[in-house]
């Protein structure tokens, strides 16, 4: 879909012109006609931006879901590494402050 993200809207403007042609070409009023095309670009635009918003969640999970696949492998690719020894360059314990007091 690109950049733009007002297809909810555009959807529901086609659907209350659509709804308004139809309305005046069965005879409805000019009040009858718009309060119907407003009822029909209300329900499509709140549609379509369900739809929109479901395809983006699924989209995030199955992103979520590469991210988690990928964080596991380089933690095995991490063990597997640590598995051969210690290395020599790694501090054994946290090293302590040079300095005295609260600090913070």
């Amino acid at each position: 879909m690109g950049k733009f993200r007002g297809w909810h809207i555009v959807a529901g403007i086609a659907a209350m012109v659509l709804t308004g042609i139809l309305g005046t070409a069965m005879g409805l009023n000019n009040t009858a006609a718009f309060m119907s095309s407003c009822v029909a670009f209300v329900a499509v635009s709140m549609w379509m931006d369900s739809r929109i918003t479901l395809r983006r969640r699924e989209r995030a999970r199955e992103t979520a879901r590469e991210t988690a696949q990928e964080a596991e492998r380089q933690a095995a690719l991490a063990a597997e590494v640590d598995d051969a020894g210690p290395a020599p360059d790694r501090p054994l314990e946290a090293e302590q402050p040079k300095r005295e007091g609260r600090g913070t």
